[in-house]
């Protein structure tokens, strides 16, 4: 009888460790602290944007389109993007690299930074992105999303 419980225990623990991991794998982190700022970072389809945006700033709209955008904000609250400078480049999953090229977006004080980028259905890109922050300093944020189409 000590058996079966014990078993049955272990095998509850067991359950509960695998779902507060699976629960863990579902956070995506979307921001990077360094020092005094804050760098905030997304992948999202092009349909997303909207038409007279797109014309605005000359970006295709398009089911294979996506784009990665980036902004640097004070840590201590700014809500608004800051002026930065941003390289990087997204590598698929066979470690084929292709570069990012950052345009930068102002809409009133805010600032930040689309790259385009054509991708596959379902494909897993990493992204490597140097920004140079307001102070001077470039740090690197890495981070990984799957891609769909839309």
């Amino acid at each position: 009888m000590k058996r079966i419980l014990a078993a049955v225990g272990a095998a509850v623990l067991l359950f509960w460790a695998a779902s507060a991991a699976a629960q863990e794998a579902k956070i995506i982190k979307s921001h990077e602290d360094f020092g005094d700022y804050r760098v905030i970072y997304s992948v999202f389809n092009s349909d997303f944007i909207k038409p007279e945006i797109a014309q605005n700033y000359q970006l295709v709209r398009a089911g294979d389109r996506a784009f990665v955008n980036v902004s640097v904000v004070k840590k201590d609250g700014g809500t608004k993007g800051l002026a930065s400078e941003m390289s990087g480049t997204a590598s698929n999953l066979m470690q084929q690299s292709r570069n990012l090229e950052f345009t930068e977006i102002r809409d009133g004080d805010a600032v930040y930074y689309l790259a385009p980028l054509r991708f596959e259905d379902e494909e897993v890109l990493t992204f490597n992105v140097n920004v140079k922050l307001p102070d001077g300093r470039t740090e690197t944020i890495t981070f990984r999303r799957k891609l769909e189409r839309g």
